[in-house]
């Protein structure tokens, strides 16, 4: 697609964060699984169900405008989530294994709001 117009290029953001929310969305049961503190599974659980409403809300934009939501990849969130798996790989103390599934997470929560700020 030739990006030769501000909707054009609104419409490839918008495809970018519903690609990236949709990988959230795969990674999130896994870091629920994952945490050992009871206030971290929660809050993995609530994030699950906003970034569920995140991507809804994509859906009706995209097809409000026209367009697919499909077609983008966001290698950006896929290298930010492949970083947080990497911590759940990692032999760690269970304070340590939090701490770092925190950092992940921060991480992901820090490229989301980039990509919705912009």
């Amino acid at each position: 697609m030739k990006l030769d117009t501000l909707d054009k290029l609104f419409t490839m953001e918008l495809r970018d964060l519903y690609s990236a929310e949709n990988q959230i969305l795969k990674a999130l049961p896994k870091m629920v699984k994952a945490a050992d503190s009871p206030d971290l599974k929660k809050g993995f659980e609530d994030h699950l169900r906003q970034t569920e409403g995140h991507v809804s809300r994509l859906e009706q934009i995209l097809k409000d405008l026209g367009e697919s939501p499909r077609g983008k990849v966001c290698k950006g969130m896929q290298g930010v989530l492949e970083d947080g798996a990497e911590i759940l790989a990692e032999d760690a103390t269970v304070e340590i294994r939090v701490a770092g599934i925190i950092s992940a997470a921060q991480r992901v929560e820090h490229y989301e709001m980039a990509g919705y700020g912009a």
